[in-house]
């Protein structure tokens, strides 16, 4: 078969139109995992350096840094039976008397109170670390906020 005949073979030029979208598929698809790798490397870059300059924040607010990364576990029973959850959190500090976990946010949607997911960790990080409160601190605008929850006070 000659080129021009084996190019007007509709049966070959379906299977090269496949092949070049499964190529190009294959490509875009490469990509996109390449530039999710980029933005989390960013993003978590972005936090260690929120996170380290947390801790000079709050040591100039009259906190006293007692750990960081400090981990504590709590137990839920459900249905009698133990379900054992885990939690780090990035600082536990001190200030006259009182002790406080510090949560230390990066972004425009986690270090707002009305974020659901930053709400519930606050939570239970002040029922799991048995601390007197919770300090939301929100690195990108050098704010820290002190989060009371009035069913536990």
């Amino acid at each position: 078969m000659d080129l021009r005949a084996w190019l007007t073979d509709w049966r070959v030029l379906a299977v090269a139109l496949i092949l070049a979208g499964i190529a190009v598929h294959v490509v875009f698809r490469s990509f996109e995992a390449w530039l999710r790798r980029v933005r989390m490397r960013a993003r978590l870059a972005r936090a260690a350096e929120g996170e380290a300059g947390a801790a000079e924040w709050l040591e100039g607010l009259g906190y006293e840094i007692l750990g960081a990364q400090i981990v504590a576990n709590y137990v839920i029973w459900i249905d009698r039976e133990p379900f054992t959850v885990g939690l780090r959190a990035d600082y536990l500090v001190q200030k006259r008397g009182a002790r406080y976990v510090a949560e230390v946010k990066t972004g425009k949607l986690a270090p707002r109170i009305d974020t659901a997911a930053t709400r519930r960790q606050l939570l239970e990080y002040r029922v799991a670390f048995d601390v007197d409160g919770v300090l939301l601190v929100d690195a990108d605008a050098r704010r820290v906020q002190s989060v009371t929850f009035s069913m536990l006070e």
